[in-house]
């Protein structure tokens, strides 16, 4: 079964049909601890805010951040996206105080106002819309090739180890596009907009996971 993580910040229906269209069986969207915890994968989506998806990890004592917490270190396969990236990370900007999963080492912070493209034109916040995320060396067989992906966010992830960084994409600053560890791979991109791109790369992770 593939515990699809209802924290109230998730495309969930855009991301099922995604995964169903490529291949996947039995998928479950649920926000019980329990089932998230006994999943043979997991993903968790998430577009919002950073700190209302902490709220929604922490609500009835926390039971659906332990669940999570077991499922990233028990080699559980798991897919974060977006939001579902950025909680993996100790801590953002967005919401001070708020603490996130703390799976990688890092912070989130946002994208600075006032950047200016090469060609004279200000970078826009939010960052709406496609761009090219780079495969980093070591990272082909979970992402494959470079390939242009739908992203919507004001804020990125600053990992403290550069090694975990899958992929980069470029917007006003460089920033990590994906990263992964072991059973972990987690994305900044909306794998579910982003047509044949994202839907090879939900091919792969399922694939690589043995669903």
């Amino acid at each position: 079964m593939i515990a699809l993580v209802d924290a109230g910040c998730g495309n969930l229906r855009s991301v099922q049909r995604a995964l169903e269209y490529v291949g996947a069986k039995s998928i479950e969207i649920t926000r019980d601890p329990e089932r998230v915890a006994s999943a043979d994968r997991v993903v968790f989506p998430g577009q919002g805010a950073f700190g209302d998806c902490v709220r929604a990890l922490d609500a009835d004592g926390s039971a659906l951040r332990q669940a999570i917490n077991q499922v990233l270190v028990d080699s559980t396969p798991f897919l974060g996206i977006c939001i579902g990236m950025q909680v993996l990370f100790e801590s953002s900007d967005e919401a001070p105080g708020a603490v996130g999963l703390g799976h990688f080492d890092g912070a989130v912070r946002r994208i600075p106002d006032g950047l200016v493209e090469p060609d004279g034109a200000a970078v826009k916040v939010p960052h709406m819309g496609w761009n090219l995320a780079r495969t980093q060396p070591g990272y082909d067989r979970a992402l494959g090739e470079d390939r242009w992906y739908y992203f919507v966010h004001s804020y990125h992830c600053v990992p403290r180890d550069p090694s975990v960084v899958a992929a980069r994409s470029e917007h006003g600053v460089e920033f990590a596009a994906a990263v992964a560890r072991d059973n972990v791979l987690a994305v900044q991109f909306h794998p579910e907009k982003s047509q044949r791109a994202g839907l090879s790369l939900l091919e792969r992770w399922l694939d690589a996971s043995g669903a």
